[in-house]
């Protein structure tokens, strides 16, 4: 009986216990790089601007490879529009500042809040991963950018003190959060139509999980009130987005969609307002997770039918 007793003590001391449940990923992870520009700014501002930006690039570039790279913004501007952007955000600085330390003091204790209301609507938002924090320079207050092949989260806290006043972040966040989650669901696509309708879908999710949030705060009044000028000039409006939704083309979007380019008679980004009012129409008989999930073969028509009924484009 000794030897069988210890015999059982020798194995269970052997036997491996079950491995704990691993931890799960968290909701995101932060990368706060704003003071590695407030830094760079303090301790350069005696150097010549051409030198100064060639210097903030180099810099830079190790800390985010690709996202000051000239290469990648070629999109919306030249080399020479770019490293004017960078000079000019040095000039302006001083006054942003801040507001821009602000932000950066309390973007994790916004964000947080902003995700746990989304995922009450869209409880299967998969972990965010790496989000970004920069000085985008004057390019950006939020959004995804592809960058060497990768997709990652950005936001630039020198737009957001521009933009938004506190307490006025969270429908901002939450049309960024809907980026996210779109993607885990409709595919990859660059024409038009296809920017109509995620552009669209964030911006009515926005307004739909904060009642009686202002234009500005869903971002339909940069660089000015896109809403009352279509609607003025609706039919122009639905018909010129019509006329490019199977487009890839850069000169086709941009009108649409970026502040530097506008159609005559219509403000810039007007494809903002027009996805939001298509994408109003695909609510009335669909819940937001449902939206959400829409495939690209399932959307195209959607996009197109509620487009034909906003205006009449065939005469």
């Amino acid at each position: 009986m000794r030897f069988a007793l210890v015999a059982l003590i020798f194995l269970t001391a052997c036997q491996s216990t079950p491995d704990a449940p691993a931890e799960p990923p968290p909701p995101f992870t932060l990368i706060d790089l704003t003071q590695e520009y407030a830094a760079f700014y303090d301790r350069s501002q005696d150097i010549e601007s051409g030198a100064r930006v060639a210097a903030f690039k180099a810099e830079m570039a190790a800390l985010f490879p690709g996202f000051y790279d000239t290469e990648r913004v070629r999109a919306f501007a030249t080399a020479e529009v770019y490293d004017g952007l960078i000079a000019r955000s040095f000039e302006r600085f001083a006054d942003v500042r801040p507001k821009y330390e602000a932000i950066a003091a309390s973007f994790e204790a916004m964000l947080a809040p902003a995700r746990a209301d989304f995922m009450r609507t869209f409880p299967d938002l998969a972990p965010i991963g790496e989000v970004y924090l920069v000085h985008s320079v004057g390019e950006m207050d939020g959004g995804i950018r592809m960058i060497n092949g990768q997709r990652y989260m950005v936001f630039g806290a020198d737009v957001m003190a521009q933009l938004y006043a506190p307490g006025d972040e969270r429908p901002f966040f939450q049309h960024e959060l809907f980026h996210v989650y779109h993607a885990q669901f409709f595919e990859a696509c660059d024409e038009v139509w296809c920017a109509l309708w995620r552009e669209g879908l964030a911006v009515y999710v926005s307004e739909r999980l904060n009642l009686g949030a202002t234009d500005a705060q869903m971002g339909l009044a940069m660089p000015r009130p896109i809403r009352p000028e279509v609607d003025a000039n609706l039919p122009a409006a639905v018909c010129a987005v019509r006329a490019r939704l199977g487009s890839d083309g850069r000169d086709d979007y941009a009108p649409l969609f970026l502040g530097l380019a506008s159609l005559e008679g219509l403000p810039p980004r007007f494809g903002y307002y027009v996805g939001y009012l298509v994408a109003r129409e695909a609510g009335r008989t669909r819940s937001l997770p449902e939206l959400g999930h829409m495939r690209a073969a399932e959307a195209r028509p959607v996009v197109e039918a509620a487009l034909a009924g906003l205006a009449n484009c065939e005469r």
